[in-house]
C-alpha cells in the first residue's frame, strides 16, 4: 500500500479546506478584543493576504508560515486553520511542506485527524515527500486523541514504505503506550528498536521507568534504570523524579532519600517536583520531621516551593494530629507569595474537623467564598463529616443543598456520612427513606452505605428492617463483606437466634468472604452470656483452628 493510498483509505474525511472560516477570526482579525502578540500576528498575515494584489513582489510562503508557526506557539490552533484557509482560497502561492505540517499539527492538537490526513494527501499530490517531522506529528495526533493502535498501524506502514523514523517518533509511541498503560508494549518497543538505527535514549527509558513507578512495579524500573546506566545513556531529573515516587508509594524511604543524594553527586539538580514528590512520600509515612528537612535542603538549593510541596507537608501534620503546625504553614505559604489552592483548604478543613475544630473549618470555608476559591467535593464531604460527627446535621444539609444550587454534585461518600449521623442519632426511618432516596437518584451506594444501615438497625433491635435491607442489597446483585455480615450476625446474636448467626457465618465461607476475629469474638461473647459454654467452646476450637487468636 502506498502512503497516499493508506492516508486516503484510513479515514473518511472533507476537504481539507471544506469547514466554515472561525467567525472569531473574521469578525475580530482587527479588534483589540484579541490578545496583543494575537492581534498583531493576525493583523501582519491579513496584510500579507492584501499585499498579494498590489504588490509586484509578493510576499514569500516563508513570511507566512513564520506567523502561522509563531500563533502554534501560543496554542491557537484555531486562529492558524482560520488564517490557512484564507490564505489557500486567495491562491497565488504555493503553500510547502513546512506549512502544511504546520497544519497537519494544528489538526491533531484539535482532533480533527480524518482532516490531519487530508493534508498528508494534499502534500503528496503536490509531489512532497512528507518528513519525520510530518510523520511523527500524526502520530503523535493519533496517540493524543486515543488512538494508539492506530498510530503503531501507521508507524508500521511507512516504515515498511521506506520511510526514515528516529528516536522523536519512537518517544512519541512509547509515550502513547505508556498514556493508556500498556508499559509492557512499550518496553516491547524499546526492545524492537534496539535492533535498528535508532538507539534508544534517556525520554523513552524514562518513559517506561514512569510508567512502572506508576503501575507500582518498583523492582522493574529500578532495573531498567540500572540497564540505561549500564549502556552509557545517563539519567536525567525525570528519570530520578519518577524513581523517587516509585520508592515513595512502595515504602522503600531510605532509598528514595538515597537516590536524591546521588542525583546531587552527580551535579544533577533536583527540581521543585522532585522535592515535592519526596516530601510528599515522606509524609504520607508519617515522617514529617524528615520531610521537613528535605524542604530545608530544598529551600538552601535554590527551589521555591509550590502549593504542591505546602499542601502535601500540610497533609502530613494533619496525619500526625498535629494541625496547628499545618494551619503555621498554611500561614507561611501565603506569606511567601504562593496563593492556596482548593486542595489546600481541604486539607485544612478536614484536618480541623478530625480535631473537632469545626468552627475554625467554618471560617475556613467562609474564607474560600471571600476569595472565590470553589469548594469541590472533596472540601464539602470534609466539612459535612465535622458537622455531623459534631451533632449539627442540620448544617451539614444545608451545605448538601449549596452543594446542588451550586452544580457541586453529591456523592456516595456525602450521603454515607449523613446516613451514619442519621443512624447514630436513632433517626432510622430517615436513614432508610434516604438509602432509598439516593438509590432513585440514580447514585449506587456502595457495601459501606449499606453497612452503616444495617448496623444502626441491628443496634436497636429493627433487626426484621435490618434483614430487609440485607435482602434487598443480596438482589441487587452486591457481595457483602466481612464488615456487613458479621453486623447482621452481631444483630442475630443480639436477638438470641444463634442458629441463624451459625448459618451466616457458614455462607459467609461459600461466598467467599472469610470471617476475621471480630466476627468470632462476637458469637463467642454472645453465646457465653446466654451460658451457652459448650457451643462457646466449639466457635473458639474453630477460631484457633483458623489462626484468628
Amino acid at each position: 500500500m502506498t502512503l497516499f493510498r493508506y492516508a486516503s483509505s484510513s479515514f473518511s474525511f472533507p476537504k481539507f479546506h471544506s469547514l466554515p472560516l472561525n467567525p472569531f477570526i473574521r469578525l475580530f482579525s482587527h479588534s483589540s478584543l484579541l490578545p496583543h502578540n494575537h492581534f498583531n500576528l493576525v493583523h501582519s498575515f491579513n496584510h500579507l493576504l492584501s499585499s498579494m494584489h498590489y504588490n509586484n513582489n509578493p510576499p514569500s510562503i516563508i513570511e507566512f508560515t513564520k506567523i502561522l508557526s509563531s500563533l502554534v506557539k501560543l496554542k491557537h490552533y484555531p486562529t492558524a486553520v482560520s488564517l490557512f484557509k484564507q490564505f489557500d482560497l486567495q491562491g497565488g502561492i504555493m503553500p510547502n511542506i513546512v506549512t502544511l505540517s504546520i497544519l497537519i499539527n494544528c489538526y491533531c492538537h484539535l482532533g480533527h485527524m480524518p482532516l490531519a490526513f487530508s493534508v498528508l494527501s494534499k502534500i503528496l499530490k503536490l509531489g512532497f515527500q512528507p518528513d519525520t517531522v510530518t510523520l511523527t506529528t500524526l502520530m503523535k495526533g493519533l496517540c493524543l486523541n486515543g488512538d494508539v493502535k492506530k498510530a503503531l498501524h501507521f508507524h508500521d506502514t511507512v516504515a515498511a514504505l521506506g520511510y526514515q523514523l528516529n528516536a522523536h517518533t519512537y518517544g512519541t509511541l512509547i509515550n502513547g503506550l505508556c498514556k493508556i498503560a500498556e508499559t509492557k508494549a512499550a518496553l516491547q518497543l524499546l526492545r524492537k528498536i534496539e535492533v535498528r538505527v535508532v538507539k534508544p535514549n534517556v525520554v523513552m527509558y524514562s518513559t517506561i521507568i514512569d510508567s512502572l513507578c506508576k503501575d507500582k512495579l518498583i523492582t522493574e524500573a529500578h532495573d531498567l534504570y540500572s540497564e540505561m546506566v549500564s549502556r552509557g545513556i545517563f539519567p536525567d531529573v525525570v528519570t530520578y523524579t519518577s524513581l523517587i515516587y516509585g520508592l515513595g508509594i512502595g515504602g522503600r524511604l531510605r532509598e528514595a532519600i538515597d537516590l536524591l543524594s546521588e542525583m546531587v553527586l552527580k551535579n544533577i539538580s533536583p527540581n521543585v517536583v522532585t522535592f515535592s514528590t519526596l516530601v510528599d512520600a515522606l509524609c504520607k509515612e508519617g515522617k514529617v520531621k524528615e520531610s521537613t528537612n528535605v524542604l530545608a535542603v530544598m529551600i538552601k538549593n535554590g527551589v521555591k516551593p509550590n502549593v504542591i510541596t505546602y499542601n502535601s507537608l500540610m497533609d502530613g501534620y494533619c496525619l500526625v494530629n498535629e494541625v496547628s503546625k499545618a494551619k503555621f504553614v498554611f500561614n507561611t505559604m501565603i506569606l511567601r507569595g504562593v496563593g492556596p489552592d482548593v486542595h489546600s483548604y481541604s486539607i485544612m478543613i478536614n484536618g480541623f474537623c478530625k480535631s473537632k475544630m469545626v468552627d475554625e473549618a467554618m471560617n475556613l470555608f467562609k474564607e474560600m467564598h471571600h476569595k472565590n476559591i470553589t469548594p469541590d467535593t472533596v472540601t464539602y464531604n470534609s466539612l459535612i463529616d465535622g458537622l455531623c460527627k459534631s451533632g449539627r446535621i442540620s448544617c451539614a444539609w444545608e451545605l448538601v443543598d449549596e452543594m446542588q444550587d451550586g452544580d457541586q454534585a453529591a456523592d456516595i461518600i456525602t450521603y454515607s456520612t449523613l446516613l451514619d449521623a442519621l443512624c447514630k442519632n436513632q433517626q432510622l426511618d430517615k436513614a432508610h427513606e434516604l438509602l432509598m432516596k439516593i438509590e432513585d437518584q440514580g447514585i449506587q451506594p456502595d457495601v459501606y452505605t449499606y453497612t452503616i444501615l444495617i448496623h444502626g438497625l441491628c443496634k436497636v433491635g429493627r433487626l426484621n428492617t435490618a434483614k430487609e435491607v440485607f435482602r434487598h442489597f443480596l438482589i441487587k446483585g452486591y457481595h457483602p463483606n466481612v464488615v456487613m455480615c458479621t453486623a447482621m450476625i452481631n444483630g442475630l446474636c443480639i436477638e438470641g437466634l444463634f442458629d441463624d448467626a451459625l448459618a451466616l457465618l457458614s455462607k459467609m465461607e461459600e461466598n467467599s468472604c472469610a470471617p476475621d476475629a471480630v466476627t468470632f469474638e462476637i458469637i463467642i461473647r454472645a453465646l457465653l452470656e446466654k451460658n451457652k459454654n459448650d457451643d462457646a467452646k466449639k466457635v473458639l476450637h474453630e477460631m484457633i483452628t483458623r489462626g484468628l487468636l
